[in-house]
C-alpha cells in the first residue's frame, strides 16, 4: 500500500498553535483505503509515523493502515505542560473515534503501552504491542535526560537514550553522529524524551492494562529474550497481561520498523489472519 492522505486532528481541548491548557494536534498517515476499517499503529519515543513507513507499506492484512504521529514531533503539535500517558491515551482516543471501525492497534515500545491502556477504556477486537515499555524502565538515566533536556542538549539526550538505555555500542552511535542529517534527524526526535519516559512514573497503571480487548498479542524481538532492558521490560508487561498471546520475531532486536520492516508487516498480518 502506498500513503493516500495525512489527516490533522485536534487533541487536548483544541488545536491552536499555542497549545495551551493541553490542547495540540496530531497528523494521521493514512495508507491504503481512507475510508475502510483497518489497523491503526502508534509509534514510540525516538520515532516519529516517517519511521514506519516501510511497516505500513509491508502489511496486507488490512485494506488501510493509519499511522499516527504522535505530539512532540513535526508535523504533529508540541506535547504541552499538561503532558502525561493520560494524554496519550486521550490523543489516540481522538484517532480512534476519527477511524471508527479500527479493527485492530499496534503499538511499539512506548506506543505499546499506550495502546494496551488505550484498550483498557473502550472495546477493541485485536490489540499487539512490539516490546512494550513498562517502570521501572529506564529510572536511573531520568535525572540525567532530565537535566540535559533542561539545558536543550538534545546531543546528550541522544547519547543517553542509545548507549545508556539501548546499550548500543559506541562505534555504532559515533558512525551516526558521523552523518549529520541523521544525527540532526535523531536530535529532533529526542526533544520529548524526558518527558515521555518521566510519564511512566506517573499514577499508578492499571493491574492488568487491555482488559476491553478482545484479543492482546505481544512480540518481543528475539535478540531481545530475557535480556535487559527491552526484554526485561517486555517480561514485567507479559505478566500484567497473562491472557496475552506472545510470539517472538527472530533476529530482531527493538529495531524491527527499521532494520526488519518486511517481516515485521509479515507478522502483524500472520497474526490478524489468526484472528479471522
Amino acid at each position: 500500500m502506498e500513503r493516500t492522505i495525512q489527516k490533522r486532528l485536534s487533541v487536548g481541548g483544541g488545536g491552536g498553535e499555542g497549545g495551551g491548557d493541553g490542547a495540540s494536534w496530531v497528523t494521521v498517515d493514512v495508507y491504503g483505503d481512507p475510508d475502510a476499517p483497518g489497523l491503526v499503529i502508534v509509534p514510540g519515543a525516538m520515532a516519529d509515523a516517517r519511521a514506519w513507513r516501510d511497516v505500513a507499506t509491508a502489511i496486507e492484512a488490512w485494506d488501510s493502515v493509519a499511522v499516527v504521529n504522535r505530539r512532540g514531533r513535526a508535523p504533529s503539535g508540541p506535547l504541552t505542560d499538561a503532558y502525561s500517558l493520560r494524554t496519550e491515551v486521550a490523543d489516540l482516543g481522538v484517532v480512534l473515534d476519527e477511524f471508527s471501525g479500527t479493527e485492530a492497534l499496534f503499538g511499539w515500545s512506548y506506543g505499546g503501552l499506550i495502546a494496551l491502556l488505550a484498550a483498557d477504556e473502550r472495546p477493541l477486537r485485536q490489540v499487539v504491542a512490539y516490546e512494550p515499555v513498562i517502570r521501572p524502565f529506564g529510572l536511573d538515566v531520568l535525572p540525567d535526560l532530565k537535566a540535559a533536556e533542561a539545558a536543550e542538549d538534545w546531543d546528550a539526550v541522544v547519547g543517553i537514550v542509545h548507549r545508556r538505555i539501548a546499550g548500543v555500542d559506541a562505534a555504532v552511535v559515533e558512525s551516526l553522529r558521523a552523518d549529520r542529517e541523521t544525527w540532526d534527524a535523531l536530535c529532533r526526535l529526542a526533544r520529548p524524551a524526558y518527558a515521555e519516559l518521566a510519564a511512566l512514573y506517573g499514577p499508578p497503571l492499571p493491574d492488568e492494562p487491555a482488559r476491553r480487548a478482545d484479543r492482546v498479542d505481544l512480540i518481543v524481538g528475539g535478540s531481545n529474550q530475557g535480556r535487559a532492558p527491552y526484554g526485561t521490560s517486555f517480561d514485567d508487561v507479559a505478566r500484567r497481561v497473562p491472557r496475552a498471546g506472545v510470539h517472538v520475531l527472530p533476529g530482531q532486536g527493538h529495531m524491527a520498523h527499521l532494520e526488519g520492516p518486511g517481516e515485521l508487516g509479515r507478522l502483524i498480518s500472520a497474526l490478524a489472519a489468526a484472528d479471522r
